[in-house]
């Protein structure tokens, strides 16, 4: 697996793909993004943050190029920490151990190459399977923020996760 800048161009239509559905969409990005999610607001989006966060945005590939998941990551050089964010697989590569792969790839990355001592992420509570995924690379939780994010009528928790340098698996 390899990684490499999003290029709109080329992989926008893929990360629509893997939305399917308005509360999915809400677990990927908070509705930071409205939905449904367009070529235009995510674009939007992704300058915005490059611009208040440093944000880059990532693909994740297979060694022959197909395109297997999202994510955008940012370092804050005050307390050298990375941070993780809109981490999405395809939807029919999931369970199969590419979030997997494609974390400990961006982990590396954030390490080895931009040098932080500390990687964090957030994920609602009722995402389940990103977290079982998350532990399983090293992240641990760190802080519940409980009740925090409405949704059609129900409130979810937000769950900060981190995973140090020494932590990852």
């Amino acid at each position: 697996m390899r990684i490499r800048p999003y290029s709109e161009n080329l992989d926008f239509e893929y990360l629509k793909q893997w939305i399917g559905g308005e509360r999915e969409h809400a677990l990927w990005c908070a509705n930071m993004i409205p939905y449904p999610v367009t070529q235009e607001n995510l674009r939007d989006f992704l300058l915005h943050a490059a611009k208040e966060w440093a944000n880059s945005a990532y693909m994740a590939t297979e060694d022959d190029g197909t395109v297997i998941g999202f994510f955008c990551y940012s370092v804050n050089i005050k307390n050298n920490e990375g941070f993780l964010k809109l981490i999405i697989i395809d939807d029919r590569k999931r369970g199969a151990g590419y979030g997997k792969k494609m974390l400990k790839l961006a982990l590396r990355y954030a390490f080895e190459i931009t040098g932080v001592d500390l990687v964090r992420l957030n994920v609602f509570t009722e995402n389940a399977g990103a977290i079982r995924c998350y532990e399983n690379v090293g992240f641990s939780v760190r802080v519940v923020a409980e009740n925090v994010f409405p949704y059609k009528g129900e409130l979810w928790s937000r769950c900060s996760m981190a995973v140090s340098r020494h932590e990852e698996t």
